[in-house]
Protein backbone atom coordinates (compact mmCIF):
# COMPACT_ATOMS: atom_id res chain seq x y z
CA UNK A 1 0.00 0.00 0.00
CA UNK A 2 3.05 2.30 0.39
CA UNK A 3 4.22 1.92 -3.22
CA UNK A 4 1.75 4.44 -4.69
CA UNK A 5 2.98 6.98 -2.11
CA UNK A 6 6.58 6.43 -3.23
CA UNK A 7 5.49 7.03 -6.83
CA UNK A 8 3.70 10.26 -5.93
CA UNK A 9 6.67 11.58 -3.94
CA UNK A 10 9.08 10.66 -6.76
CA UNK A 11 6.95 12.75 -9.15
CA UNK A 12 7.54 15.69 -6.78
CA UNK A 13 11.31 15.19 -6.94
CA UNK A 14 11.94 13.20 -3.76
CA UNK A 15 14.42 10.36 -4.44
CA UNK A 16 12.98 6.85 -4.48
CA UNK A 17 15.87 5.45 -2.42
CA UNK A 18 15.27 8.02 0.31
CA UNK A 19 11.53 7.38 0.55
CA UNK A 20 11.97 3.60 0.50
CA UNK A 21 14.54 3.82 3.26
CA UNK A 22 12.20 5.86 5.44
CA UNK A 23 9.28 3.50 4.81
CA UNK A 24 11.37 0.40 5.44
CA UNK A 25 11.61 -1.49 2.13
CA UNK A 26 14.07 -1.69 -0.72
CA UNK A 27 13.94 0.37 -3.93
CA UNK A 28 14.03 -2.92 -5.86
CA UNK A 29 10.66 -3.90 -4.36
CA UNK A 30 9.19 -0.57 -5.50
CA UNK A 31 10.54 -0.90 -9.06
CA UNK A 32 9.22 -4.46 -9.28
CA UNK A 33 5.77 -3.25 -8.23
CA UNK A 34 5.89 -0.33 -10.67
CA UNK A 35 6.65 -2.70 -13.54
CA UNK A 36 3.58 -4.79 -12.63
CA UNK A 37 1.40 -2.79 -10.19
CA UNK A 38 -1.19 -5.58 -9.93
CA UNK A 39 0.42 -8.96 -9.35
CA UNK A 40 -0.87 -12.10 -10.99
CA UNK A 41 -1.95 -13.33 -7.55
CA UNK A 42 -3.88 -10.12 -6.83
CA UNK A 43 -5.56 -10.30 -10.23
CA UNK A 44 -6.52 -13.93 -9.64
CA UNK A 45 -7.84 -13.07 -6.16
CA UNK A 46 -9.95 -10.29 -7.66
CA UNK A 47 -11.51 -12.68 -10.17
CA UNK A 48 -12.23 -15.27 -7.47
CA UNK A 49 -13.65 -12.57 -5.20
CA UNK A 50 -16.03 -11.41 -7.91
CA UNK A 51 -17.31 -14.98 -8.23
CA UNK A 52 -17.61 -15.26 -4.44
CA UNK A 53 -19.70 -12.09 -4.25
CA UNK A 54 -22.01 -13.33 -7.02
CA UNK A 55 -22.52 -16.70 -5.30
CA UNK A 56 -23.14 -15.05 -1.94
CA UNK A 57 -25.61 -12.58 -3.46
CA UNK A 58 -27.74 -15.49 -4.70
CA UNK A 59 -27.28 -17.66 -1.60
CA UNK A 60 -26.42 -15.55 1.48
CA UNK A 61 -26.73 -18.62 3.73
CA UNK A 62 -23.60 -20.16 2.18
CA UNK A 63 -20.46 -20.26 4.29
CA UNK A 64 -17.00 -20.36 2.76
CA UNK A 65 -17.02 -24.17 2.36
CA UNK A 66 -20.21 -24.17 0.28
CA UNK A 67 -18.89 -21.19 -1.67
CA UNK A 68 -15.66 -23.11 -2.38
CA UNK A 69 -17.73 -26.02 -3.72
CA UNK A 70 -19.70 -23.69 -5.99
CA UNK A 71 -16.49 -22.09 -7.24
CA UNK A 72 -15.12 -25.51 -8.15
CA UNK A 73 -18.30 -26.29 -10.10
CA UNK A 74 -17.92 -22.96 -11.92
CA UNK A 75 -14.35 -23.78 -12.95
CA UNK A 76 -12.43 -21.60 -10.49
CA UNK A 77 -9.39 -23.20 -8.88
CA UNK A 78 -9.47 -21.97 -5.29
CA UNK A 79 -8.93 -24.04 -2.17
CA UNK A 80 -11.03 -23.67 0.97
CA UNK A 81 -8.21 -21.83 2.74
CA UNK A 82 -7.99 -19.20 0.02
CA UNK A 83 -11.77 -18.80 -0.10
CA UNK A 84 -11.86 -18.46 3.69
CA UNK A 85 -9.17 -15.75 3.53
CA UNK A 86 -11.01 -13.75 0.88
CA UNK A 87 -14.35 -14.10 2.67
CA UNK A 88 -12.80 -12.99 5.95
CA UNK A 89 -10.98 -10.03 4.39
CA UNK A 90 -14.08 -8.78 2.62
CA UNK A 91 -16.61 -9.75 5.34
CA UNK A 92 -18.56 -12.22 3.23
CA UNK A 93 -20.34 -14.09 6.02
CA UNK A 94 -23.06 -16.72 6.04
CA UNK A 95 -26.28 -15.11 7.25
CA UNK A 96 -27.19 -18.25 9.22
CA UNK A 97 -23.98 -18.57 11.24
CA UNK A 98 -22.57 -15.07 11.57
CA UNK A 99 -23.37 -13.80 15.06
CA UNK A 100 -24.05 -10.16 15.65
CA UNK A 101 -24.42 -8.22 18.88
CA UNK A 102 -26.42 -9.65 21.74
CA UNK A 103 -30.14 -9.33 21.06
CA UNK A 104 -29.70 -8.84 17.33
CA UNK A 105 -31.61 -11.04 14.91
CA UNK A 106 -31.30 -11.94 11.28
CA UNK A 107 -32.89 -9.22 9.16
CA UNK A 108 -35.08 -10.54 6.33
CA UNK A 109 -34.02 -9.48 2.88
CA UNK A 110 -35.93 -6.74 1.09
CA UNK A 111 -38.77 -7.69 -1.22
CA UNK A 112 -37.94 -7.54 -4.91
CA UNK A 113 -41.61 -7.75 -5.94
CA UNK A 114 -44.87 -6.26 -4.68
CA UNK A 115 -47.39 -8.50 -2.92
CA UNK A 116 -49.93 -9.15 -5.68
CA UNK A 117 -51.79 -11.92 -3.81
CA UNK A 118 -52.45 -10.22 -0.44
CA UNK A 119 -53.74 -13.45 1.14
CA UNK A 120 -56.51 -13.82 -1.43
CA UNK A 121 -55.91 -17.48 -2.23
CA UNK A 122 -58.31 -17.78 -5.15
CA UNK A 123 -57.73 -17.88 -8.88
CA UNK A 124 -60.34 -17.89 -11.63
CA UNK A 125 -58.30 -19.80 -14.18
CA UNK A 126 -55.51 -22.31 -14.51
CA UNK A 127 -52.00 -20.80 -14.59
CA UNK A 128 -53.13 -17.47 -13.20
CA UNK A 129 -51.29 -17.67 -9.85
CA UNK A 130 -48.54 -20.06 -8.80
CA UNK A 131 -47.39 -20.38 -5.20
CA UNK A 132 -43.92 -21.59 -4.26
CA UNK A 133 -41.94 -22.36 -1.12
CA UNK A 134 -39.24 -24.69 0.21
CA UNK A 135 -39.43 -27.38 2.89
CA UNK A 136 -36.76 -29.60 4.40
CA UNK A 137 -36.51 -32.93 6.18
CA UNK A 138 -33.62 -34.87 7.73
CA UNK A 139 -32.29 -38.25 6.67
CA UNK A 140 -29.41 -40.26 8.12
CA UNK A 141 -27.28 -38.84 5.28
CA UNK A 142 -28.28 -35.24 5.99
CA UNK A 143 -31.11 -32.88 5.09
CA UNK A 144 -33.10 -32.97 1.85
CA UNK A 145 -34.82 -29.86 0.50
CA UNK A 146 -37.88 -29.71 -1.75
CA UNK A 147 -39.06 -26.60 -3.60
CA UNK A 148 -42.58 -26.98 -4.98
CA UNK A 149 -44.82 -24.84 -7.18
CA UNK A 150 -48.59 -25.07 -6.78
CA UNK A 151 -51.30 -23.80 -9.13
CA UNK A 152 -53.74 -21.79 -7.01
CA UNK A 153 -56.77 -22.62 -9.18
CA UNK A 154 -56.48 -26.42 -9.32
CA UNK A 155 -54.13 -26.95 -6.33
CA UNK A 156 -51.99 -29.12 -8.61
CA UNK A 157 -48.25 -29.27 -8.00
CA UNK A 158 -47.01 -28.13 -11.40
CA UNK A 159 -43.28 -28.11 -10.73
CA UNK A 160 -40.74 -29.10 -8.10
CA UNK A 161 -37.06 -29.68 -7.51
CA UNK A 162 -35.33 -31.72 -4.80
CA UNK A 163 -31.71 -31.34 -3.68
CA UNK A 164 -29.41 -31.70 -0.70
CA UNK A 165 -28.79 -27.94 -0.60
CA UNK A 166 -31.20 -25.05 -0.28
CA UNK A 167 -29.73 -22.88 -3.02
CA UNK A 168 -31.02 -20.45 -5.60
CA UNK A 169 -30.66 -23.22 -8.18
CA UNK A 170 -33.17 -25.32 -6.22
CA UNK A 171 -35.83 -22.62 -6.71
CA UNK A 172 -34.74 -22.07 -10.30
CA UNK A 173 -35.04 -25.79 -11.04
CA UNK A 174 -38.58 -25.93 -9.65
CA UNK A 175 -39.62 -22.88 -11.67
CA UNK A 176 -38.10 -24.23 -14.87
CA UNK A 177 -39.86 -27.56 -14.41
CA UNK A 178 -43.21 -25.76 -13.99
CA UNK A 179 -42.61 -23.66 -17.10
CA UNK A 180 -41.62 -26.72 -19.14
CA UNK A 181 -44.72 -28.65 -18.04
CA UNK A 182 -47.29 -25.90 -18.34
CA UNK A 183 -45.96 -23.62 -21.10
CA UNK A 184 -48.23 -20.87 -19.72
CA UNK A 185 -49.76 -18.09 -21.80
CA UNK A 186 -50.82 -14.72 -20.51
CA UNK A 187 -49.97 -13.26 -17.12
CA UNK A 188 -48.86 -15.73 -14.46
CA UNK A 189 -48.12 -14.43 -10.95
CA UNK A 190 -45.49 -16.43 -9.04
CA UNK A 191 -45.90 -15.76 -5.31
CA UNK A 192 -43.27 -16.61 -2.69
CA UNK A 193 -41.88 -15.48 0.64
CA UNK A 194 -38.78 -13.29 0.90
CA UNK A 195 -36.28 -16.13 0.98
CA UNK A 196 -32.97 -15.37 -0.67
CA UNK A 197 -33.56 -18.17 -3.20
CA UNK A 198 -36.59 -16.30 -4.58
CA UNK A 199 -34.86 -12.92 -4.43
CA UNK A 200 -31.81 -14.19 -6.31
CA UNK A 201 -30.83 -12.81 -9.68
CA UNK A 202 -31.00 -16.30 -11.20
CA UNK A 203 -34.63 -16.80 -10.13
CA UNK A 204 -35.66 -13.32 -11.26
CA UNK A 205 -33.94 -13.87 -14.60
CA UNK A 206 -36.03 -17.00 -15.25
CA UNK A 207 -39.20 -15.08 -14.32
CA UNK A 208 -38.33 -12.31 -16.75
CA UNK A 209 -37.31 -14.63 -19.57
CA UNK A 210 -40.55 -16.63 -19.27
CA UNK A 211 -42.70 -13.49 -19.00
CA UNK A 212 -43.88 -14.35 -15.47
CA UNK A 213 -44.70 -11.80 -12.76
CA UNK A 214 -43.12 -12.08 -9.32
CA UNK A 215 -44.95 -11.48 -6.05
CA UNK A 216 -43.72 -11.54 -2.44
CA UNK A 217 -45.39 -11.57 0.97
CA UNK A 218 -44.48 -9.47 3.96
CA UNK A 219 -41.73 -10.04 6.50
CA UNK A 220 -42.47 -12.69 9.17
CA UNK A 221 -46.01 -13.28 7.91
CA UNK A 222 -46.51 -17.00 7.32
CA UNK A 223 -50.15 -16.37 6.41
CA UNK A 224 -49.05 -14.56 3.28
CA UNK A 225 -48.29 -17.96 1.75
CA UNK A 226 -50.70 -20.10 3.78
CA UNK A 227 -52.05 -22.04 0.80
CA UNK A 228 -48.55 -23.33 0.07
CA UNK A 229 -47.96 -24.12 3.75
CA UNK A 230 -51.09 -26.29 3.73
CA UNK A 231 -49.56 -28.47 1.00
CA UNK A 232 -46.34 -28.87 2.96
CA UNK A 233 -48.38 -29.81 6.04
CA UNK A 234 -49.93 -32.66 4.04
CA UNK A 235 -46.51 -33.68 2.76
CA UNK A 236 -45.21 -33.79 6.34
CA UNK A 237 -48.08 -35.97 7.58
CA UNK A 238 -48.24 -38.32 4.61
CA UNK A 239 -44.57 -38.76 3.76
CA UNK A 240 -41.89 -36.94 5.73
CA UNK A 241 -42.95 -37.86 9.26
CA UNK A 242 -44.14 -41.39 8.53
CA UNK A 243 -40.75 -42.97 9.24
CA UNK A 244 -37.04 -42.32 9.61
CA UNK A 245 -35.34 -42.07 6.24
CA UNK A 246 -31.97 -43.69 5.71
CA UNK A 247 -30.86 -42.02 2.50
CA UNK A 248 -31.70 -38.91 0.53
CA UNK A 249 -32.52 -41.00 -2.54
CA UNK A 250 -35.03 -43.02 -0.52
CA UNK A 251 -36.83 -39.87 0.64
CA UNK A 252 -36.59 -38.26 -2.80
CA UNK A 253 -38.36 -41.24 -4.39
CA UNK A 254 -41.08 -41.15 -1.73
CA UNK A 255 -41.73 -37.43 -2.26
CA UNK A 256 -41.94 -37.72 -6.04
CA UNK A 257 -44.23 -40.77 -5.84
CA UNK A 258 -46.60 -39.06 -3.42
CA UNK A 259 -46.79 -35.83 -5.45
CA UNK A 260 -47.24 -37.45 -8.86
CA UNK A 261 -49.26 -40.55 -7.98
CA UNK A 262 -51.20 -39.63 -4.84
CA UNK A 263 -51.59 -35.87 -4.41
CA UNK A 264 -52.08 -34.81 -8.02
CA UNK A 265 -54.03 -37.85 -9.25
CA UNK A 266 -55.71 -39.70 -6.35
CA UNK A 267 -56.29 -37.37 -3.41
CA UNK A 268 -59.74 -35.78 -3.75
CA UNK A 269 -60.23 -32.29 -2.37
CA UNK A 270 -63.53 -30.89 -1.17
CA UNK A 271 -62.58 -27.40 -2.25
CA UNK A 272 -62.40 -28.82 -5.79
CA UNK A 273 -65.81 -30.48 -5.56
CA UNK A 274 -64.30 -33.79 -4.42
CA UNK A 275 -62.15 -33.98 -7.55
CA UNK A 276 -58.41 -34.52 -7.70
CA UNK A 277 -56.30 -31.66 -9.06
CA UNK A 278 -55.83 -33.49 -12.37
CA UNK A 279 -59.56 -34.27 -12.66
CA UNK A 280 -60.39 -30.65 -11.89
CA UNK A 281 -58.14 -29.44 -14.70
CA UNK A 282 -59.59 -31.98 -17.11
CA UNK A 283 -63.09 -30.77 -16.25
CA UNK A 284 -62.54 -27.03 -16.29
CA UNK A 285 -59.26 -26.08 -17.96
CA UNK A 286 -58.99 -24.82 -21.50
CA UNK A 287 -57.27 -26.84 -24.20
CA UNK A 288 -54.26 -24.53 -24.05
CA UNK A 289 -53.79 -25.22 -20.34
CA UNK A 290 -54.17 -28.95 -20.89
CA UNK A 291 -51.25 -28.97 -23.35
CA UNK A 292 -48.99 -29.48 -20.32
Amino acid sequence: MMFPLVRELAAEGIPVRLTCGVLGFSPQAFYKWRANPVSDRDWSDAQVLNAIVEIHADDPEFGYRFIADELEQAGHHAGEGRVHRLCRQHKVWSTTTRKGRRGSAKTPGPAVHDDLVRRVFRAERIDEVWLTDITEHPTLEGKLYCCSIKDLCSNRIVGYAIDERMTAQLAVGALRSAIARRRPHGTVVVHSDRGSQFRSRAFRAVLTTAGLTGSMGRVAAAGDNAAMESFFSLLQKNVLNRRRWRTRDELRYAIVTWIEHTYNRRRRQRVLGKLTPVEYELAFASEEALAA
